[in-house]
Order: structure tokens, then C-alpha cells, then sequence
């Protein structure tokens, strides 16, 4: 009976192991030197020194055309950032923060007289509400769920992220 009971514990961890959908992913390829944003593509790319790792397609802001000036402006920013941390319970399934604003960034919102914004992400899509379908953020750079639990894998805290128009 013991060992019959014994077997059926396992069996019961194996399927329930299985089963498991953690959004958390190991990766064990070469390390993730720059993100690249390419915008009027909609387009991301990991790359490991010169060479491309993975690209993605990617959806923006709901103006996804020029710089970010100020918060609520809907766009996503330009210019040479880096990920400042990392969001395991974000709304957006998971989410990885750009460094906007920059000084410069900051300086041009003041001197229109209003704040930069900020909270800027790399996320999933899970919490999408509706809008464009195509572009639906309100400045951040969003993914599949899928895309973002490998993304989320292979980016570091400090990897630079580069955002072109």
C-alpha cells in the first residue's frame, strides 16, 4: 500500500508540474547587450553585441509618432535609455522600466512649462482594455505575454535600450 500510495503522489507532482504556466523563464543563451525600438516598424530587437537574438513585434502608444515631450502627450520616447528595473507584478503581466526621463528629457518639459511623465515600460499585453488594437499604450512598448515572459528572461537590470523614430 505504501508504495502504491508513494507512486501515486508522484504521479499527481509530475502532472501537476506539467500543467504549470509560470509566466517565469530561465535563459541560458548569450546575454542581451542592447535593445533596439525601431518605432515606424514596430519592431524590437535583443541583440548580443552586434548580433540580433531575437525581434519582435510590438505595439505603442496610441501617438506613436515623435518624441515623448510631456506626460499624458500618448507617445512613446526617443533616444538612448536603459532598463531600470523590473516589474514581476505589473498589470501588464510583466513589465520591464526605461529610464525616461533623462535630464534633457526633463529640461524640454519644463521649459514647455510641463512635467516629462514617466512609468514607461517594456510589458505584456495582458491588461489591454480596448482602443487600437494596433497601438494602445499610453507611452510604453508592449509585446505578447509569450514574448514578454522570454524578454523578461534575457534582459538584464542596465541593459541599454535605444528608441528610434
Amino acid at each position: 500500500m505504501r508504495a502504491g500510495s508513494f507512486a501515486l503522489v508522484v504521479l499527481v507532482f509530475v502532472a501537476l508540474s506539467a500543467c504549470s504556466d509560470s509566466k517565469f523563464r530561465t535563459y541560458k543563451g548569450p546575454e542581451v547587450t542592447r535593445i533596439e525600438v525601431q518605432k515606424a516598424e514596430r519592431k524590437m530587437y535583443l541583440f548580443s553585441g552586434d548580433r540580433v537574438l531575437k525581434s519582435y513585434d510590438i505595439r505603442l502608444d496610441f501617438a506613436p509618432t515623435g518624441h515623448k515631450k510631456a506626460e499624458g502627450d500618448g507617445r512613446t520616447p526617443e533616444g538612448t535609455y536603459f532598463i531600470n528595473r523590473r516589474n514581476p507584478n505589473s498589470a501588464y503581466h510583466l513589465s520591464l522600466g526605461i529610464s525616461y526621463p533623462n535630464i534633457q528629457d526633463v529640461q524640454v518639459a519644463r521649459a514647455a512649462g510641463s512635467p516629462p511623465g514617466g512609468d514607461i515600460f517594456i510589458h505584456g499585453r495582458t491588461g489591454y482594455k480596448g482602443r487600437n488594437r494596433n497601438d494602445w499604450t499610453a507611452g510604453c512598448i508592449a509585446v505578447r505575454d509569450r514574448e514578454m515572459e522570454d524578454i523578461y528572461a534575457m534582459v538584464k537590470t542596465g541593459t541599454i535600450i535605444v528608441i528610434k523614430p
